[in-house]
C-alpha cells in the first residue's frame, strides 16, 4: 500500500487595473499584443515600476491565512528563456516572499476538518501567451507583466478530494477578498500539482513529477488520479526509478493522461538574484494595518449562518463556498424568505437548474424573484409542488412571481368554503369507503386527501385538505 504526497501551487491573477510594473490594462478578451509598452516588450531603457495595489492584495491574502507578512520583501529576476517571456527573466520574489507561512483549513461533509499549511505566497509578473495553428506559433503578450499571486502549499495533502477541497477553498477565499476574479476558464485561476508516492509507515519523499497549468476543478482531480496510477503501478511493476523522474508533465484532457513536458529545473538552474532596477518593497504601518482589515471568510460566515440562522452545518458550507451564493443568500433573508425554505430553493431547487455553463451570478432567476417565490410558499399563495412549476416558468420567462402564478393558475385554494365542499362531494361518491374508514381502515385517508387534491387540481391548500377531512371523517 502508498501513501500519495501533495503539494499546490496556485498562480492567481490580482484583479488590479493595470500590470504589476507599468500601467498597461490588464483587460480580458482584447486584440493580442495591443496592451502593451515597452516595459512589457522589455524594450531597451524600460524601467518597471511596482503596483501598490498589487502588494495590498498579496496583504490581504496572508492576513485571510493567518500567515506572517513581512514588512520588507525583495524582487528577484528568475532567469529563463521561453518565446511568451520577453525579456528572457521573470520578476518573481525568492529569498523573501511577501507573505510566508500560513494555513487552510478544508471541510468534509462529515464535519471533520484538516489544516493544510501554506508555505509562502509571493508576488510574481505573468507572461504572455502561445497559440499554436498547425505549424505556426504566435504570441500575445497582452497577459505579460499582468500580477500574480503564486500561493504554495506545504506536501499536506494525501488525495484528490483533500487536493480539490484546498482549491475551492483557497479559490473561495480569494473571491470574498476580492482580490482576484479567479476565473479558471480564462486563466486567472491556475494550479500546478506536484506529486509523488512512498510506501506507507515511511517518511522518506520519493521522486515527485510535476503537472502543469491545470484550470478547471474536473481536470486536476482526474491529472491527480491518473498520475497517482501511473507512479503505483511504476514501483508495482518494478520501473519506479526509470519511470519517474523529475520533471513537469502535461495532462491531455482528450485522452485523461499525464505526458512528460520536459525535466524539472531546480532553482539554482534559474539563476535568481535581486532584480537591480526594483528597490526592496518595504510596507508603511499605516498600509499594513489598512490591508488587514479583511471582510467576513467562509469559515466565518459559515459559524454565523448556523447559529444566526439556525440552518444545518452541510448546508451552511454549500452556500459559503462560493461568495455569490452567499451573498444570495443573505439577500433572500433580508427580503423576508424564511431560512430553511431559502436554502432548500437555493442549494436544490435553482442551483439544479443552472446548466450549460449558467451560475448564480447569470441566473435568470435572482435573489428577489426567488426569495418572493418562497414567500409565496410560506403564505400558503401556492404549494411547494406548484413553486417547482413557477421556478421553471420563471427560468424561460422574463417574469414577476405573482405574475407567474396567475399566468400558470396556480394559486392554491385556502378558502374553508371552497375546499369544504369538494369534500363534501367526494365523501358522498366514496360512502362505502368512508364506512371502512370509520370501522379502522386508518390508511383510507390518504385515498381522500388524494382524491380531493385531484378534484382541486392540486390547488388545494394540503394542510386545509386534512384539517377538514379529519373533522368530517370523524
Amino acid at each position: 500500500m502508498f501513501e500519495v504526497i501533495i503539494g499546490l501551487e496556485v498562480h492567481t491573477q490580482l484583479n488590479t487595473k493595470t500590470k504589476i510594473f507599468c500601467n498597461c490594462p490588464t483587460s480580458f478578451g482584447d486584440k493580442p499584443n495591443t496592451n502593451v509598452c515597452p516595459v512589457c516588450l522589455a524594450l531597451p531603457g524600460a524601467l518597471p515600476v511596482l503596483n501598490k495595489e498589487a502588494v495590498k492584495k498579496a496583504i490581504a491574502l496572508g492576513s485571510a491565512i493567518n500567515a506572517t507578512v513581512h514588512k520588507k520583501s525583495i524582487f528577484n529576476r528568475k532567469n529563463y528563456f521561453y518565446p511568451d517571456l520577453p525579456k528572457g527573466y521573470q520578476i518573481s520574489q525568492f529569498e523573501i516572499p511577501i507573505v510566508e507561512g500560513g494555513e487552510i483549513v478544508i471541510d468534509f461533509e462529515d464535519g471533520s476538518t484538516k489544516t493544510i499549511g501554506v508555505t509562502r505566497a509571493h508576488l510574481e509578473e505573468d507572461a504572455g501567451k502561445n497559440t499554436h495553428q498547425g505549424s505556426v506559433s504566435h504570441v500575445d503578450l497582452n497577459r505579460a507583466g499582468t500580477p500574480l499571486l503564486e500561493i504554495v502549499s506545504e506536501p499536506d495533502m494525501r488525495s484528490a478530494d483533500e487536493a480539490i477541497r484546498y482549491l475551492k477553498k483557497l479559490h473561495a477565499i480569494v473571491r470574498y477578498l476580492d482580490i482576484s476574479d479567479a476565473n479558471m476558464q480564462e486563466g486567472s485561476f491556475r494550479c500546478d500539482v506536484n506529486i509523488s508516492i512512498r510506501p506507507k509507515g515511511e517518511t522518506k519523499l520519493y521522486t515527485r513529477a510535476e503537472i502543469k497549468n491545470l484550470n478547471s476543478f474536473k481536470f486536476i482531480q482526474k491529472a491527480i488520479e491518473f498520475e497517482i496510477q501511473r507512479q503505483t503501478n511504476a514501483w508495482e511493476d518494478g520501473n519506479y526509478e526509470e519511470e519517474v523522474v523529475q520533471e513537469t508533465r502535461l495532462f491531455d484532457t482528450q485522452k485523461g493522461i499525464t505526458k512528460s513536458m520536459r525535466s524539472k529545473e531546480d532553482s539554482a538552474e534559474y539563476r535568481y538574484f535581486p532584480d537591480p532596477d526594483l528597490l526592496p518593497v518595504i510596507v508603511p504601518d499605516d498600509m499594513m494595518e489598512e490591508c488587514k482589515k479583511i471582510p467576513e471568510l467562509p469559515d466565518a460566515k459559515k459559524a454565523r449562518l448556523v447559529s444566526e440562522y439556525g440552518i444545518k452545518e452541510y448546508d451552511a458550507m454549500v452556500i459559503t463556498s462560493s461568495v455569490e451564493t452567499a451573498l444570495f443568500f443573505e439577500d433572500m433573508i433580508k427580503r423576508g424568505a424564511g431560512a430553511k425554505l431559502s436554502t432548500i430553493w437555493l442549494t436544490v431547487e435553482l442551483q439544479g437548474r443552472l446548466n450549460n455553463g449558467v451560475t448564480i451570478l447569470t441566473s435568470p432567476v435572482n435573489s428577489e424573484k426567488l426569495a418572493n417565490l418562497v414567500k409565496r410558499i410560506e403564505d400558503s399563495t401556492i404549494s411547494a409542488k406548484a413553486a417547482k412549476d413557477v421556478l421553471d416558468f420563471l427560468i424561460e420567462n422574463d417574469i414577476e412571481v405573482d405574475e407567474a402564478i396567475e399566468k400558470l393558475g396556480l394559486k392554491q385554494v385556502s378558502d374553508d368554503g371552497e375546499i369544504q365542499e369538494i369534500i363534501d362531494k367526494i365523501i358522498t361518491a366514496n360512502s362505502d369507503k368512508v364506512e371502512q374508514y370509520k370501522s379502522g381502515k386508518d390508511k383510507l385517508f390518504g385515498f381522500f386527501v388524494g382524491q380531493v387534491m385531484k378534484a382541486s387540481r392540486g390547488k388545494a391548500n394540503p394542510a386545509k385538505v386534512n384539517e377538514l377531512l379529519k373533522k368530517e371523517l370523524s
